[in-house]
């Protein structure tokens, strides 16, 4: 009879002393992917003629006359120029507007790859990913316009948490920027 009672014991303790599996970590990440890498497009802007900020901008004008889908226009105040930008309404669909104003366009998709490390922490374990830019958009030029160094199939590294709760391992946050589709 003694042995009934210890076998449930020893079995829950063994459950709940069980360490985080990479294919579990790995399950539990690739349901937030893929998510979308987009192009943010300010309503206006204002930089220092010669600056970093003001290159960026005019290679942003330069693209978006480009598309056909926004007009632009530049007004001279001072040593500033003064960069608008409004969507045609024309534009595709897949343009949103921005929660903080401007507009968002899709450049691409980043897919989740694979766990490539596993840290134990105090609360939990602290996983290493890869994500891989894929599925280049209409926009994507733009995006690379904006950022030279990023090519279509590039790895990036992203972090993500897990706790164990009522005997199970819950991914409690990872640090991706980006947000799935809607």
């Amino acid at each position: 009879m003694r042995r009934l009672v210890l076998l449930p014991v020893l079995l829950l303790t063994l459950a709940c002393s069980s360490k985080l599996e990479r294919s579990k970590a790995e399950d539990l990440i690739r349901k937030d992917y893929p998510v979308v890498v987009p192009v943010t497009v300010p309503e206006k802007a204002t930089a220092e003629k010669g600056s970093p900020a003001h290159l960026r901008l005019t290679t942003l004008k330069e693209n978006l006359e480009a598309s056909g889908w926004f007009t632009c226009e530049l007004r001279t105040e001072g040593g500033q120029e003064v960069f608008t930008f409004r969507l045609k309404p024309d534009a595709p669909k897949a343009i949103k507007a921005a929660p903080k104003g401007g507009f968002i366009m899709p450049a691409a998709e980043a897919t989740f790859v694979r766990v490539t490390k596993m840290d134990p922490t105090r609360e939990g374990v602290r996983v290493m990913y890869e994500i891989r830019l894929e599925k280049p958009t209409a926009q994507f030029s733009l995006f690379q316009a904006l950022h030279q160094d990023v090519k279509v199939g590039q790895t990036k590294i992203r972090y993500a948490t897990f706790e164990k709760k009522k005997g199970a391992w819950e991914l409690t946050g990872t640090d991706e920027v980006f947000r799935k589709a809607e």
